[in-house]
């Protein structure tokens, strides 16, 4: 989208090439030396945080939902249903961190309190399991049945208060630890932008150390050791994590608070529709736009050039007269409007794909729950272990993908990162498709197995190994290692500099509504197939569900889901690469 090529007439201030050229600065405000500060060396500190917080995180998600069949003796729909509720909350509390970074904090110290909030939520969390008046009664046999013990009310409050701290303080961080950072690197020095392409899948890879160590060892620990070191441990490792990103702090490089993007936007949008009956001028420089003294005089101002698409909101910029800000915009604040409106239909594509792995933390666990789990005549592996599949599958793929895929592209696309990041999105798509369909087969030999052995009351062992549900886990894991990289660059790539959190936000709201949106599917099934006396597709007693017809549906789902993205990916039109 056409930014100016000088970076003097985007920022104010420093020209000389000792200093950050794109408007950076330190935690006074002021210009920062690009030698001293950003590039690899500021991205550890940033990764190392990354790294022990999605430990954490996912020492806390993995084992979820059967800590909340076990403990709180709640039913597989209610457990399932209540986990991706939570995650989706998580997903998409980042609306907020985005507009606290942008609007007031910046995102250093955005990531600061709300890493704070985050420890707090994890302390608690690991006090509610952990102290026996507030932790709920046991279950010997860690089945659902109803002479076990309930909860109390005060119980079961203070598990769900202290997640849900954990959700603010976890979902505040998240547009804005990924943003700031590839704000370590200078989208105007040549070195620096190249080192960037690499950025976000490094940023993967330091998720994918954390999510390995907490899907087999912290598993394991909270499965045949016990909840309260299970739960410690990753409250521990988040200790870690900030005290990591306080030890980089003299290398980051910053950048100023903007103002609200959503205000900025809902100016445009109404001032709009206010002229909506005015004609547009034949020559676009005829619109209202800022000099390019005002522009080169003001480090918070970035122009940009005027494009011919959604010409409706070009309408913000016409001249009436009126300089309020609510019926006359400029131009370049009209086109960073463009920018994040354009994106609303991948958005929109993204829901589905996320609807699908949320299976993965919840269905496909309770899966393992019934199969033989024995690795030996001592050793029983924990079903949440199976996640550490999706993170091997995930890591051997991104490495394929980065070391051999994307230079044997480059020779034939001459595209710096080998494909389109849309193109890449596509092929998690499929992928993310086989592995419903995979999984569906898989249900209908698991469910085959029970009936033959006259297996199908609630607590059952099927006799199939844990590890028929391996295609499925590995499957996911090559679909995510597509899908999460593509969609977390995709959306801050193309959105304006001064709404990288937002862009940032709208890569996790698409998480979050996936989520939320597996819980309504999942009530939904589980509701209108037990109409009419009919058994129900989901039970508490998965060995009388029928979950190969909902994996078929979610399939046939992703492949309507997949359709719609390739027609609102051929639409989409990139922006211009910025260049010094």
């Amino acid at each position: 989208m056409g930014q100016v090529e000088e970076r003097g007439h985007a920022y104010g201030g420093y020209q000389d090439q000792d200093h950050a050229q794109d408007g950076s600065v330190d935690l006074k405000g002021r210009p920062v030396l690009r030698s001293k500060t950003g590039r690899w060396r500021a991205c550890f500190f940033i990764l190392g945080y990354e790294m022990f917080e999605r430990l954490a995180f996912v020492g806390i998600q993995a084992n979820l939902v059967l800590y909340l069949t076990r403990e709180l003796h709640q039913g597989t729909v209610t457990a399932s249903n209540n986990v991706t509720n939570w995650i989706g909350t998580i997903w998409m509390i980042p609306l907020l961190g985005a507009y606290l970074a942008d609007s007031y904090l910046g995102r250093y110290w955005t990531c600061v309190i709300a890493s704070s909030i985050y420890l707090l939520g994890m302390v608690l969390l690991t006090l509610a399991v952990s102290v026996p008046v507030l932790r709920p009664p046991s279950c010997s046999n860690h089945g659902v049945k109803e002479d076990c013990p309930k909860a109390s009310f005060f119980q079961v409050g203070l598990f769900y208060l202290a997640l849900y701290i954990i959700a603010i303080g976890s979902g505040c961080t998240r547009p804005n630890i990924s943003t700031m950072g590839a704000d370590q690197f200078d989208d105007f020095e040549p070195n620096e932008r190249d080192q960037k392409l690499s950025f976000f899948n490094w940023w993967v890879s330091s998720i994918l150390v954390g999510v390995l160590f907490a899907s087999t060892f912290l598993v394991y620990i909270q499965d045949n050791v016990g909840w309260s070191l299970g739960y410690g441990l990753p409250t521990v490792g988040l200790a870690v994590s900030a005290l990591v990103l306080l030890l980089g702090t003299p290398f980051y490089r910053h950048k100023l608070p903007l103002g609200s993007p959503l205000t900025k936007m809902a100016k445009v949008l109404v001032a709009a529709f206010r002229k909506r009956k005015m004609p547009l001028p034949d020559d676009p420089k005829e619109l209202h736009e800022l000099s390019l003294e005002e522009y080169a005089n003001n480090v918070k101002l970035i122009r940009l050039d005027h494009t011919p698409s959604l010409r409706f909101l070009d309408k913000a910029a016409v001249k009436t007269g009126s300089t309020s800000p609510w019926m006359l915009t400029p131009v370049t604040q009209v086109e960073e409007t463009k920018q994040m409106i354009k994106m609303i239909p991948l958005l929109l594509a993204s829901f589905i794909p996320n609807t699908l792995i949320a299976q993965v933390v919840t269905l496909f666990i309770k899966q393992g729950t019934t199969l033989d789990r024995s690795l030996g005549p001592h050793f029983d592996i924990p079903p949440a272990c199976l996640i550490v599949f999706v993170t091997i599958f995930w890591l051997i793929s991104l490495v394929v993908y980065d070391r051999l895929f994307v230079p044997t592209m480059r020779r034939y696309t001459t595209n710096p990162r080998g494909i389109t990041m849309l193109q890449r999105l596509g092929i998690g798509l499929v992928v993310l498709i086989l592995a419903m369909v995979i999984a569906s087969f898989v249900e209908r030999k698991r469910l085959s197995t029970a009936s033959d052995n006259d297996l199908t009351g609630a607590n059952n062992m099927i006799p199939l190994t844990i590890f028929v549900l391996l295609p499925q886990f590995a499957l996911m894991g090559v679909a995510d290692s597509f899908l999460e990289a593509s969609q977390m660059e995709f959306f801050y790539d193309q959105a304006p500099k001064s709404m990288k959190s937002m862009g940032s936000s709208m890569y996790c709201i698409s998480k979050g509504v996936g989520f939320f949106f597996s819980s309504f599917l999942l009530t939904t099934a589980a509701d209108i197939t037990k109409r009419g006396g009919h058994k129900g597709w989901i039970l508490d007693n998965l060995n009388a569900s029928r979950l190969d017809y909902y994996y078929a549906f979610l399939a046939v789902l992703g492949l309507v889901n997949f359709l719609f993205f390739l027609v609102v990916s051929r639409m989409f039109v990139y922006n211009v690469e910025v260049k010094k």
